[in-house]
């Protein structure tokens, strides 16, 4: 009996702790491998007033909250000078990162796991991504924080969330990121010149949304660029180059992919950095493997023209349009995806459809389009036939949530940014000629120009605004307690209050009912299920899933 309770004993206290181990120590053995660089010698940081300086590079925050940098030499060297530079805003950065992943998943055992999934998963990553943008990113990841480095070793971490947007993209089939985008040129443009429009409806949290950024990048190789980025995050969502080719990206549905691949927003990086045609980024794209299904929205002032590269895990498609337009929402449009599967189920389940459809009702009633009437347009709220969908519909061009707008004309070398919030502070005009072919070391001053400003929308003003924040407020409480089971305080005053600041939106009626089926009051659950599935539902997908919920009610 006393050898069975001591093997039992092993059994219970020594198998937990040999599988912790195994675990940590197959961490330690998958961290991935630092480039070899060699090690820069660099000056202090020079503060003068609202600017930060390291050798020609600096680093500011203009009168719009808008933070502004530009770095140029060698791949570590100004990743390096960036990570210093930018390391308060690095470090704030990656708090609001985390605490918004620890508030999707509070669960500190489903965290760690996860860590080791994604470990093993982008086990490879490193042979997916050039050398040169390696010691980038292995330049600005000594910067971070050793408060995280439970999570994993600076470099290991920082290369892998340059993944981060493609593993929570093809593991979160239900709520693909929403994007949508559009280019015109020729009769359909007011001056004949190429403009494109973006939403980038990437929402990782208030606090991650604040420290928006453009990066002006003068590499040793390749071209000047420009891109909207955060502190640390090198690849690329929306920018553009000294010969005016612009790259957006817009997420496709995504089957679960099988290995590390080429993170989506390097490829954009690597386009943006070598490409100056259409075809050049063509072939760029088509020389990567990438492991989710992206649209890559590409202007180029040198074609005068714009066209969609669709690229999924295994097969790559464009999509030039027959006339001077095109809109890019979330599903494909070329001949290579026609038949295929997964793009014919997201055009029915999602709400992407229905965006591409709005989105070309607002450039028909705004022919012919300018820089102006392109924001009006991205921070449109409205559906179909100018239908109220409420406020934050996923069917809504303008969803309420964009980390950023931008409006480009490439020709001219402008591109405009929205200022916080989301798209509906004002669009500051930003002209590279300017920038590339002027000295900008001594920057110390305002980069936009100030007689191209385009003004915040009259929403900000507005008593809707107002009831949107509280309308957030309580959506947030319910979930909390609907999602990740928190204990909330809720009465019958917080409901109405909470029905009176949003609506038309079905999500409002959808969440108290999901709060009641939670609360086991079926009946009135089943009242506020019926009532959201009279307003307009982003998507056939959330339909099914609230007539499901409804009929567990009955």
């Amino acid at each position: 009996m006393k050898t069975v309770l001591k093997y039992l004993l092993i059994l219970v206290v020594g198998l937990p702790v040999m599988l912790w181990a195994g675990a940590e120590l197959m961490l330690y053995a998958l961290e991935l491998e630092a480039p070899d660089v060699a090690e820069v010698s660099l000056g202090d940081v020079i503060e003068n007033q609202a600017t930060r300086k390291l050798e020609n590079c600096w680093y500011q925050q203009n009168e719009h909250g808008i933070w502004e940098a530009y770095l140029e030499g060698e791949a570590y060297k100004r990743g390096r000078i960036f990570g210093l530079l930018a390391e308060n805003e690095i470090v704030s950065q990656e708090e609001a990162f985390i605490s918004q992943i620890q508030k999707l998943v509070p669960s500190e055992w489903f965290l760690k796991t996860l860590k080791y999934g994604v470990v093993f998963f982008n086990r490879n990553l490193p042979d997916h991504v050039p050398v040169e943008l390696q010691k980038e990113i292995y330049g600005v990841s000594r910067s971070f924080s050793d408060e995280y480095d439970f999570v994993g070793e600076k470099y290991s971490r920082i290369l892998n969330y340059h993944a981060a947007h493609d593993v929570g993209h093809a593991l979160q089939d239900l709520s693909i990121v929403g994007c949508t985008s559009f280019a015109v040129w020729n009769q359909y443009s007011q001056d004949s010149s190429l403009i494109i429009g973006r939403n980038f409806d990437f929402y990782m949290g208030d606090e991650f949304a604040k420290n928006k950024m453009i990066l002006f990048v003068r590499p040793d190789s390749g071209y000047a660029f420009a891109s909207v980025t955060w502190a640390g995050f090198m690849g690329v969502v929306s920018g553009m180059n000294e010969h005016g080719l612009t790259v957006t990206l817009n997420a496709a549905q995504s089957e679960i992919p099988d290995g590390a691949k080429t993170p989506i927003s390097i490829l954009a990086r690597e386009i943006l950095q070598y490409a100056k045609t259409i075809e050049e980024a063509y072939e760029i794209a088509k020389s990567r493997e990438t492991f989710v299904s992206e649209s890559i929205l590409i202007g180029s002032s040198h074609d005068n023209a714009a066209a969609i590269i669709e690229k999924s895990p295994g097969a790559i498609g464009i999509y030039e349009p027959s006339d001077s337009r095109l809109t890019c929402s979330n599903h494909y449009q070329s001949s290579t995806f026609l038949e295929d599967g997964v793009n014919k189920q997201n055009i029915i389940n999602s709400d992407s459809d229905y965006r591409f459809r709005r989105m070309g009702q607002l450039l028909e009633s705004n022919f012919p389009i300018n820089p102006s009437n392109s924001v009006e347009i991205l921070r449109n709220q409205e559906g179909i036939d100018d239908v109220n969908l409420g406020m934050g519909n996923p069917k809504a061009i303008n969803q309420l949530l964009a980390h950023h707008g931008i409006v480009f004309q490439p020709e001219k070398r402008l591109m405009w940014l929205s200022a916080s919030p989301f798209q509906l502070g004002e669009f500051v005009c930003y002209d590279l000629n300017r920038i590339f072919n002027d000295s900008i070391s001594d920057s110390g001053g305002s980069l936009s120009v100030d007689s191209l400003r385009i003004a915040q929308d009259a929403f900000l003003k507005s008593a809707n605004y107002g009831r949107f924040l509280r309308y957030k407020q309580l959506k947030n409480l319910l979930f909390s307690f609907v999602a990740l089971g928190q204990d909330i305080s809720w009465s019958e005053e917080l409901e109405q209050e909470f029905i009176l600041s949003n609506p038309e939106c079905y999500i409002t009626y959808m969440m108290l009912g999901d709060y009641y089926l939670e609360s086991e009051n079926k009946d009135k659950a089943a009242k506020y299920y019926q009532l959201s599935l009279t307003k307009e539902i982003a998507s056939l997908q959330e339909k099914v899933k609230i007539e499901q919920n409804l009929d567990l009610c009955h």
